[in-house]
């Protein structure tokens, strides 16, 4: 396993850890100045500032890209299927502008709930074969733009809203189904804070291997946890196996940042961002 304890050479920022503090411009100049070479930018945030300037921002600073959040939300009624695509292609194309290693993909829960204004449905069955067939055919789209698609799989506690598969086999079984040959188009973005309590984490790993293995997210699950999206923890601060997980992932042949993602509306971002960076940066060093 890689030795972080000396530099942070392979943290990557997703850019949601200090959303609040400022907007993607302030965000990638803070990181500049703290040696954080690698960021995982939202849409939405890259929507405020526009597509060119977050382009000539990375160009500036040299930065890579780990991932691109988000697509996925695929589940939806007649009414909005088309929408669903547009929004999906329209990712692949930013992600791709941006050269971003892969597009992360929230696959959406129940279609009124992926997809506001989609009739109401109870269904999760059906939502779980919209999300396969939409991964699908958007699977042509994104290899014709060169850009990998990353499931990430999320805690049970979102199955209704967020996202309907919620193990990393689930997410597996669909990269099988859609990508036999492990192309490298299609994989997975492990997220600690969704998968550590999976009986079945380590072999899951361990089937996917280097070629599903495309995007690696880190944070801490706190107990009590104050909030089922907000609420997620430092590096260290909570009760998840990181390093140990990410050992699993590295014996795969994993070498790819480990990509800090913090939701954190009581503590991290309320705290000046310069703080927060530096924090991401010592515990990046000492508990991943």
């Amino acid at each position: 396993m890689r030795d972080f304890s000396g530099d942070h050479a392979w943290l990557s920022l997703n850019t949601a850890t200090v959303r609040k503090q400022g907007d993607l411009l302030a965000i990638t100049e803070a990181c500049a100045r703290h040696g954080i070479g690698a960021i995982s930018p939202w849409r939405d945030q890259v929507a405020a500032v526009g597509l060119e300037a977050v382009k000539t921002a990375v160009r500036t600073h040299g930065f890579k890209l780990s991932g691109y959040c988000r697509g996925g939300m695929f589940p939806a009624d007649a009414s909005k299927l088309q929408e669903a695509r547009d929004d999906n292609r329209r990712a692949v194309d930013e992600a791709a502008a941006l050269d971003a290693a892969c597009l992360v993909l929230v696959v959406g829960g129940l279609q009124q709930h992926s997809r506001p204004g989609s009739a109401v449905s109870h269904d999760i069955a059906l939502a779980r074969t919209q999300v396969e067939d939409g991964i699908g055919e958007l699977l042509d789209y994104a290899k014709a733009a060169g850009m990998p698609l990353a499931i990430e799989p999320l805690h049970p506690m979102y199955a209704a809203d967020r996202s309907c598969v919620n193990t990393l086999g689930q997410a597996l079984d669909i990269c099988d189904r859609l990508d036999p040959g492990k192309t490298g188009a299609l994989g997975v973005a492990l997220d600690v804070y969704h998968v550590w309590w999976d009986p079945d984490l380590y072999a899951g790993i361990s089937r996917a291997g280097l070629a599903r293995l495309l995007a690696f997210h880190v944070c801490d699950w706190l107990v009590p946890t104050r909030d089922l999206l907000l609420d997620r923890g430092m590096m260290g601060d909570g009760v998840i196996e990181i390093r140990r997980i990410r050992q699993a992932v590295e014996a795969e042949g994993f070498a790819g940042f480990s990509e800090v993602e913090i939701f954190s509306e009581l503590d991290w971002w309320k705290r000046p961002m310069d703080e927060v960076l530096t924090t991401c940066i010592e515990r990046h060093k000492s508990a991943v």
